[in-house]
């Protein structure tokens, strides 16, 4: 599909803008359904733009997720290289990070679950440059983070993979738990004062699990 057979359908949206439209409608979308399925049809009234782009842009609906995937995680490994680079406490430094980790879980609760939907359908190439990309840099991250304490004998002797398993799984879990504590428990504060207590008492426990002291 040519552009000019889409303009037409953009209004006086740009391109660039009418791209960065479908993403973050698409992530809104996923963010309240609690689901990494989009209709193109409540997608194109959400946005105020015609489905046809999607396969302009993006080239079908993985290419979509691969774009929603690609927006947000170029922030968070962009975020960590910050925070690696900067002159912290090992324990400082590792208490800052988990406390991002659970507030990036709150915003977007769909991401492990993107990111294991893409690398499981995707042809191989395109699972290993997800990857390559984006877990991999996490994973090196959290070797300095751990190792540096290790080193510096802040923190007990782990795994550090095995770590950020831990870690990721802490902040993917609840997030993705909402209708079971709407259903189980018979609660709707599932809002940012949630938040923020989930975020205190898990980083307290996970740090006291670690610290060699």
């Amino acid at each position: 599909m040519s552009a000019d057979n889409v303009s037409d359908k953009k209004g006086d949206i740009d391109g660039a803008s009418a791209r960065e439209k479908l993403i973050e409608t698409a992530s809104l979308i996923m963010r309240e359904g609690d689901t990494i399925d989009i209709s193109f049809s409540e997608l194109s009234v959400r946005s105020g733009l015609n489905s046809a782009l999607v396969k302009y842009y993006f080239g079908n609906k993985d290419g979509l997720l691969e774009a929603i995937l690609e927006r947000d995680m170029t922030k968070i490994i962009e975020d960590v290289g910050l925070l690696i680079a900067k002159d912290m406490p090992p324990e400082d430094k590792l208490r800052h990070h988990l406390g991002a980790a659970i507030d990036t879980y709150y915003k977007y609760p769909y991401l492990h679950r993107l990111t294991m939907r893409l690398i499981r359908e995707l042809p191989p190439e395109g699972a290993r440059d997800i990857a390559t990309k984006y877990l991999k840099p996490l994973s090196e991250a959290y070797n300095i983070f751990v190792g540096d304490g290790i080193r510096t004998g802040v923190f007990r002797d782990i795994d550090p993979d095995l770590f950020y398993y831990a870690v990721s799984g802490a902040a993917d879990r609840f997030f993705t738990g909402k209708l079971v504590w709407k259903y189980c428990y018979g609660r709707d504060d599932f809002d940012e004062k949630m938040r923020d207590a989930y975020r205190e008492q898990t980083v307290d426990l996970i740090m006291a699990g670690i610290l060699a002291r």
